[in-house]
């Protein structure tokens, strides 16, 4: 990218950074360490939330990158100018084109092209976003480019980057995502000599360390009733503020091992306390956080008002610009929930109809104020619409922090003999899990909560 398409790219980005900021509560991105500074590398991630997933690597790996997709994203005429500026490469799946036999020379031309020039590419090689449990088979595309590249220009190694996507609500607004560069995959001698001897094999086997590369930085499970069940055993398990790096850590390695050891009656038999436990605290309205939390009447009524004050700070700002906050969320609300089955496209969906209707407003609504009072007010109306937006989002957030202390208290109170059964056994379950790990974990165990 050259001149005024770079230009407008690095805008793009960093106007993207600041949305995905916005729609996420916490965004954490580790590894950024593995990422190289220059020359030619292929980013590829897992495939969960739709054109979030390429949105998130883009604003945050460092790189320019230009990412393969689809090419039926190219019909939708407003994501056609963005698709452009980003440089997108379209790619031609078989299952869009059943009619006809999909050809991608030309897509792979313009990879290596950009590769050749130094830059970055982005590859998803599950070929689909889903919502699956875990990593979908993966496809050999990564791979056929990194040998590909090698054999046009000799002595150059592209390194492939690894991306783990974990989100912990993937379709709900401000929830947590961790971004996780991983080490570099490179094709070393040993890669080289195989490429040479047998392509097909070296395509295979170079696509499978890609995925064991994938599956270390993400959580997968068989079912999403085993992430349910494990991840209550990643809470009654871990120490107290940990990030959202070693939440993630401990996540996955419960489910990596817990395939080797699930036939253990030990372990069948805490698996099961732990699901009846969860389901207890479901039926209660109450959550493994609440009964961690559980507080003084004095402590909870000093959260209490700490909340309330707070929704009054911000109150008067958010209020300001109410008129255009409250229907667009509303809206979004109904829109990424109840108009689109398909789970994985609701947040892009969220961000994207978020993204174009405050934008809309926050240059309409200036230009209204100061065509009839005046470019003073416009301009004034220009700096307090974000602004209130801000506001907006730190009440409602304040106002649902609240509604769940107040439900749980009551709660807490009134199933006083019900709470104290199961505070009970959450600290037998605790000490068993513990034991568990201990017996049936890994040695290195301990580096999922130190590093």
């Amino acid at each position: 990218m050259r001149g005024g398409r770079l230009i407008a790219y690095l805008t793009l980005r960093r106007f993207l950074r600041l949305a995905t900021r916005t729609f996420f509560r916490r965004l954490q991105v580790v590894g950024q360490e593995h990422v190289p500074d220059a020359g030619p590398v292929i980013f590829c991630g897992n495939h969960p939330n739709a054109l979030l997933d390429p949105v998130l690597i883009l604003c945050f790996c460092g790189r320019v990158v230009r990412f393969a997709a689809k090419d039926t994203l190219f019909r939708n005429w407003l994501l056609r100018p963005f698709l452009a500026i980003l440089g997108v490469v379209p790619v031609r799946r078989r299952e869009d084109h059943a009619d006809a036999p999909p050809s991608n020379k030309m897509a792979f031309e313009r990879l290596f092209e950009a590769l050749a020039s130094g830059h970055a590419i982005g590859v998803f090689p599950e070929g689909m976003s889903h919502d699956a449990s875990q990593l979908a088979r993966l496809k050999t595309g990564v791979a056929r480019i990194a040998f590909g590249f090698h054999d046009r220009h000799a002595g150059v190694r592209v390194p492939v980057v690894p991306c783990g996507l974990n989100y912990v609500t993937p379709d709900r607004f401000r929830s947590s995502v961790l971004v996780q560069f991983g080490p570099a995959l490179t094709l070393d001698d040993r890669w080289l000599e195989l490429h040479r001897t047998n392509p097909h094999d070296a395509v295979r086997w170079f696509t499978a360390e890609i995925e064991t590369r994938l599956r270390s930085l993400t959580v997968n499970a068989d079912d999403w009733e085993t992430i349910r069940v494990l991840d209550g055993v990643r809470r009654l398990y871990q120490p107290p503020r940990i990030s959202l790096e070693q939440r993630i850590e401990l996540a996955r390695r419960f489910n990596a091992v817990y395939p080797g050891v699930k036939d253990e009656p030990a372990v069948r038999q805490l698996y099961a306390r732990v699901r009846a436990y969860l389901d207890r605290l479901a039926a209660a309205g109450l959550t493994d956080r609440d009964l961690r939390r559980t507080m003084r009447r004095r402590e909870t009524v000093a959260r209490v008002v700490r909340h309330v004050t707070l929704v009054v700070v911000w109150l008067p700002l958010a209020l300001l610009g109410a008129v255009v906050h409250v229907p667009v969320g509303l809206l979004l609300d109904i829109t990424g929930d109840r108009l689109n089955p398909d789970r994985t496209l609701r947040a892009t969906v969220k961000f994207a109809l978020g993204v174009a209707l405050l934008l809309a407003a926050y240059v309409a609504l200036p230009v209204a104020i100061g065509a009839s009072a005046g470019w003073a007010s416009g301009i004034a109306a220009l700096v307090l619409l974000p602004l209130s937006g801000y506001a907006t989002l730190r009440v409602a957030e304040r106002a649902v922090a609240l509604r769940h202390l107040l439900r749980a208290s009551i709660r807490v109170l009134r199933l006083g003999n019900e709470v104290e059964a199961l505070k009970a056994e959450r600290e037998a379950l605790h000490v068993e899990i513990a034991q568990a790990v201990d017996r049936f974990g890994p040695r290195d165990r301990e580096a999922a909560v130190e590093t």
